[in-house]
């Protein structure tokens, strides 16, 4: 395992709250310059960048050892996968505040402007992201966020929650979106929509790609856990009406 530590980008104080910025990348040489970068330009004052590496074999350490003096914590080991870095990162946490950034994505000057606005410690703050030059998504209602979720970039989590909770490993692609169910049903966490953009979102990993299929096979049972009777009863018959509708127009186009 190589280790490496830098510091904090402002020291502690009775300041702005901290901010942990995680990083999970492996072979992320053509990006992760970038990614660094739209932090190193925020005009937030307290952020601490953690990075994850997969035991990289492209130059990717080498940028992190060329960065060290930047980034609070880095590692680079064999992991099980995203969420399982992601895990590990936990540890590494040093502010009241979480942020899940891609290594493929880049932050836009309004992720400082929301974290200024970080005052409630119960609260899971959401925004919008970039995505396809799209803005994306808008304030969600919760049967949205059931049959859908929210785009993992554009949260900003209290570090309380992982003190009690952490990625599902069972789900390699949709864990973030397991846990946000999770956290809409607890009591000691509410959501806020705020209306900035704050990160340009480079949808071409594992996500984009592969259907997490433990996850398909729960979510109807996620949903009821932890959404309620009438979400769930929504979204069965949202389900049904579509698997009908296909098989209709399946036996039309036979006749």
């Amino acid at each position: 395992m190589i280790i490496g530590e830098g510091k904090s980008l402002t020291t502690a104080g009775d300041g702005p709250a901290r901010i942990s910025i995680i990083i999970v990348t492996y072979n992320a040489a053509n990006d992760l310059q970038k990614c660094l970068n739209s932090i190193y330009e925020q005009q937030y004052p307290a952020i601490d960048i953690i990075v994850i590496d997969g035991k990289s074999t492209d130059g990717t350490i080498e940028i992190l050892q060329n960065n060290t003096s930047r980034i609070h914590t880095w590692i680079s080991e064999e992991d099980g996968g995203i969420y399982d870095a992601m895990n590990k990162a936990l540890k590494y946490i040093t502010g009241q505040w979480v942020y899940f950034l891609g290594s493929d994505d880049e932050l836009r000057p309004d992720f400082s402007k929301l974290a200024y606005e970080l005052t409630d410690l119960n609260a899971i703050y959401y925004a919008n992201v970039i995505h396809n030059g799209l803005k994306r998504s808008e304030e969600i209602t919760p049967y949205y966020m059931a049959k859908v979720g929210i785009y993992h970039q554009a949260i900003i989590y209290p570090a309380t929650i992982f003190k009690k909770r952490q990625y599902n490993l069972k789900y390699r692609v949709a864990a973030d979106y397991a846990l946000n169910m999770q956290c809409f049903k607890d009591p000691a966490f509410h959501y806020i929509y705020k209306d900035y953009i704050i990160c340009n979102y480079n949808h071409t990993g594992i996500s984009a790609t592969v259907v997490d299929q433990p996850f398909e096979n729960d979510k109807a049972t996620l949903i009821l856990t932890n959404f309620g009777f009438k979400i769930w009863a929504r979204f069965m018959f949202r389900q049904f009406k579509a698997v009908f509708s296909k098989g209709k127009k399946k036996d039309i186009t036979h006749q």
